[in-house]
């Protein structure tokens, strides 16, 4: 209609502006930091600074009320991983020649998360900056390999396709855009949240070089049939990657710590590769992932070299050329502090503490859990008996109680990834969310305004760019000074 456009853009800047005003929030008292100061700032005012602005407006992680963010593997082992990163604070595993301490010790990282997931003889791995870098070398991994070993291209362009469920990490969606590639998104079981199998082989075609599942899922923490996507991946003869970045090291430590355990690692015929955070549930510092292949020539189709260059001889494993050592290091005093034992430790406290949580929504008539969760991370939207009663309005009366949870859509619901500090608050989250829906019952007027506007309006556009938009102007305000 016209003048419609004008007005949506109208609002979309409005929109806007009312997200800036609550992530561009003045500091009391602060030093504004627009150019580089012209005499260097005294080391006592520079850490008072960082300090303040560590402190200002930040919240509450420490309580145990965020859903996942921080995984927090106690102070004892913060303090340790500190010391790692001092000692490392200059390396770089480019230069293995000047680091050579360095490039054994990500070696050793990879060599334990390969033996933490049952990987056979000739299997190997490499680390990188976190699940999404991991996902994408996964993929482009399984792109060159199609390339060169099964000749998948035509005179004018390369034709690749990939199979991925629709509760898929985003990272997928990313690589699809980056590489250009055709992809088929497949459906997931209603009830369970797993892959509809049937549809994943329906999809396959004769350039498809790769399907995935995830242990486990992000939205619902459900693992998907990783069996049966083997037996697919077998018979076609293509590549299946398992996305474990956030079952990372709670699904190893299910069985031994008394959980049902669902096959996903490489004992399962087919797994080509496989994504693990070290920085989730492994504790490392944030900025820590390895990706792992059944074997050496996958890996090399994730290398990238240059032999022509006039620089010299270029060669590196991942995205990135230059890499912080010290990420590396934390990460390797991390895995060595928990152990075997400190890890399936705190895999049975987790997941116990997603097991209680459960059990108490499950008999709540206002809520239905989603899916069939097997670690972690617990989703819940309202009953369909209670359809007047909206999710979101609930979670953000959770927030006037201190918790952070995560929004989720198609279905609407949220989200908790419990960590070792919910453990610790668990009876409380119980109460808070028996409380909360006493809240929105009684005053459904008083959060009508909140997410639930926002959610309910994203659904319901037609025109996504429309949300597109808004999302580019939330992150251009990251960037507001």
């Amino acid at each position: 209609m016209p003048g419609a456009s004008t007005a949506i853009d109208r609002e979309v800047e409005n929109t806007i502006k009312e997200i800036e005003k609550t992530i561009v929030v003045p500091i009391p008292d602060d030093v504004p930091r627009l150019v580089i100061p012209d005499m260097g700032v005294p080391d006592d005012d520079i850490l008072e600074q960082l300090e303040s602005r560590r402190d200002f407006g930040a919240t509450s992680w420490e309580d145990g009320k965020v859903s996942g963010v921080v995984y927090h593997g106690g102070k004892d082992l913060v303090d340790l991983t500190n010391k790692a990163f001092a000692l490392f604070n200059l390396s770089n595993p480019l230069h293995p020649d000047v680091f050579p301490g360095l490039r054994k010790i990500e070696a050793e990282i990879v060599k334990m998360v390969l033996d933490l997931y049952n990987a056979p003889d000739g299997a190997c791995g490499a680390t990188t900056s976190g699940g999404t870098e991991s996902i994408i070398m996964a993929v482009r991994a399984h792109i060159i390999w199609a390339r060169k070993h099964r000749g998948i291209s035509n005179p004018n362009m390369q034709v690749f396709t990939f199979v991925f469920p629709t509760t898929a990490h985003a990272a997928f969606e990313k690589a699809v855009e980056y590489f250009g590639i055709e992809a088929t998104r497949v459906p997931v079981d209603s009830k369970s949240q797993k892959v509809d199998i049937n549809a994943v082989k329906r999809a396959i075609n004769r350039n498809t070089c790769l399907i995935v599942g995830s242990a486990v899922t992000y939205p619902h923490g459900v693992a998907d049939d990783i069996e049966a996507l083997g037996k697919l991946a077998e018979k076609y003869k293509i590549g299946l990657h398992v996305d474990c970045c956030l079952g990372s090291f709670i699904m190893p430590f299910l069985k031994e710590a008394g959980f049902p355990a669902p096959a996903f690692d490489f004992r399962v015929a087919g797994v080509t590769s496989i994504s693990c955070d070290t920085h989730k549930y492994g504790f490392a510092p944030k900025g820590s992932s390895v990706v792992m292949y059944r074997n050496k020539t996958l890996r090399h189709c994730q290398y990238y070299t240059i032999t022509g260059w006039p620089g010299g001889i270029y060669a590196s494993p991942s995205i990135a050329g230059s890499r912080p050592g010290s990420l590396i290091a934390g990460c390797w005093a991390a895995m060595l502090k928990m152990g075997k034992m400190g890890y399936l430790e705190s895999c049975r406290d987790i997941v116990g503490c997603r097991v209680r949580i459960q059990a108490a929504i499950e008999v709540m008539p206002e809520l239905e859990v989603i899916g069939d969760p097997c670690a972690s991370v617990i989703a819940f939207g309202t009953a369909s008996s209670s359809s007047r009663l909206n999710i979101f309005a609930i979670m953000d009366a959770m927030k006037t109680r201190g918790w952070i949870l995560s929004p989720l859509q198609h279905p609407e619901c949220v989200h908790l990834a419990c960590t070792r500090l919910t453990v610790l608050v668990t009876d409380k989250f119980i109460q808070d969310i028996r409380d909360a829906i006493d809240e929105v019952k009684a005053e459904p007027e008083k959060y009508a305004k909140g997410s639930a506007a926002i959610y309910g309006m994203a659904v319901a556009i037609p025109d996504q760019t429309i949300v597109e938009d808004i999302c580019n102007g939330f992150i251009d305000t990251l960037y507001e000074v």
